[in-house]
């Protein structure tokens, strides 16, 4: 698929937009002047694949904590501010990497001023965020009393003008609804409007399980269309499923390697065999795994055979028995019962390989 180039910025070490690899976000649940247990969360964060991490910073003690935190980790930090323009300041003192607020929201323009001369002096970048839930009442309004994505755009673009009236073009946005086609329409809109790199996500997605769904077709649909620079996937929980499911999205789309791959058919009257209970086996042991290797567990002799031969490694089902393949050729035939502890085996010496 082709990328839109948008703008190039750096969020530390970390390149967005300009067609770089795009990139993936989550936010920390933790409360961020409690330094350690904030560290401690990223680092799992990192762990799964996390490259820019957000923290809320609602008051003065939380902006104090940002350089503690960086010093911490190590992965590009961004910090969350809304109408206390001392926050910004603090944090970007403080060696934040980005800054993720609504200049319209902090309202004194010399304030506003203060923020962007800040940044700019420091080359940190500024994400414009606009939610649907959260438009200004006239431009509800103007737009019939609705979020509509001409009202959402309109809102991020208000934002994004009091910014480059100060000369300050180091711009990402964001233009986030829970409704999937609303949140679509909009981004194609703002993607056909300007070159600023978007940060696309579905906001309030719901639990893991919903929000999983809403956030993988609604992103999904947007990166097919070579729209969007970062993600971040919002979940009610734990913010590591946010990460694993952001890089499965791009992992689904070709754009991402990230991890083994497990290919299984969704069985039919032909399986002969237990595959449900082998591919629940065979998922458990590639939880541990972090090469990205291919491997496949198939019921049947109708797509078995090709989908194992394709994979690295692969079992094909038959009556009672089965087929392991390994790159692509048969290894052996052997009995069910056989074949479980064989394709163990088999993915932990593929796993070890190059390393």
């Amino acid at each position: 698929m082709e990328r839109k180039k948008t703008r190039l910025l750096h969020l530390g070490a970390m390149a967005v937009g300009g067609l770089s690899a795009i990139t993936v976000q989550s936010m920390t649940n933790t409360k961020t002047d409690e330094i350690q247990a904030t560290i401690a969360q990223i680092k799992r964060l990192e762990a799964v694949g996390c490259d820019i991490v957000r923290v809320a910073v609602p008051d003065m003690t939380s902006a104090q904590a940002i350089d503690k935190i960086k010093d911490g980790i190590s992965i590009p930090l961004i910090a969350d501010i809304h109408f206390d323009y001392r926050l910004a300041l603090e944090a970007l003192e403080r060696g934040v990497d980005g800054l993720r607020l609504n200049p319209g929201n902090i309202g004194d323009p010399d304030q506003v001023a203060a923020v962007v001369r800040a940044a700019k002096k420091k080359s940190i970048p500024i994400r414009i965020g606009v939610n649907a839930g959260s438009l200004d009442k006239h431009i509800l309004a103007k737009h019939g009393g609705h979020p509509t994505p001409e009202a959402l755009v309109e809102s991020a673009l208000g934002h994004v003008r009091l910014l480059e009236k100060l000369n300050f073009y180091d711009i990402k946005i964001s233009l986030k609804a829970h409704n999937v086609p609303l949140t679509i329409a909009s981004y194609r809109l703002m993607s056909s409007t300007v070159d600023y790199p978007l940060h696309l996500g579905i906001t309030e997605a719901g639990t893991v399980s919903s929000g999983t769904i809403k956030s993988a077709v609604g992103i999904g649909a947007l990166l097919a269309q070579g729209i969007g620079d970062t993600i971040r996937v919002s979940l009610t929980g734990d913010p590591v499923e946010e990460v694993k499911v952001g890089n499965q999205i791009l992992k689904a789309l070709g754009l991402k390697e990230y991890g083994p791959t497990i290919i299984s058919c969704p069985t039919c009257g032909r399986c002969n065999i237990d595959l449900p209970s082998l591919a629940a086996e065979v998922e458990k042991k590639l939880a541990t795994v972090h090469k990205p290797i291919q491997v496949a567990v198939m019921g049947c002799v109708v797509n078995g055979p090709g989908e194992a031969r394709e994979a690295d490694i692969g079992i094909a089902g038959g009556k009672g028995e089965g087929l392991l393949f390994r790159k692509g050729e048969v290894i052996c035939k052997v009995p069910e019962n056989e074949l479980l502890p064989l394709l163990l085996s088999e993915i932990d010496k593929l796993s070890e390989e190059d390393n």
